[in-house]
């Protein structure tokens, strides 16, 4: 009998859903408090999940969720960043 490998899941900040981790964009702190994207998901640092879709990356802007769940601010050109990865 195989075993069913667990599939790791994560919460948007922008809808609150949970997603597997895979369908997420990762915005991380590291230890010198910069903030960059993680695409591979495997960066050192604080991280906090957007979707993939517009609307998420609106909503989580608009309430600063991601600054909230890092805890600092995050500057316009990250947020720049996130906007040309997901096709905007």
């Amino acid at each position: 009998m195989a075993a069913v490998k667990k599939i790791p899941l994560r919460k948007c900040t922008g809808c609150g859903e949970m997603k597997p981790k895979k369908e997420l964009v990762r915005v991380i702190k590291t230890a010198e408090e910069q903030i960059l994207l993680d695409l591979t998901g495997r960066m050192n640092g604080r991280g906090a999940y957007v979707c993939r879709e517009e609307e998420c990356l609106k909503r989580a802007i608009k309430t600063k969720a991601i600054e909230r769940s890092l805890g600092v601010s995050v500057s316009d050109e990250v947020y720049e960043q996130l906007k040309k990865e997901l096709g905007e």
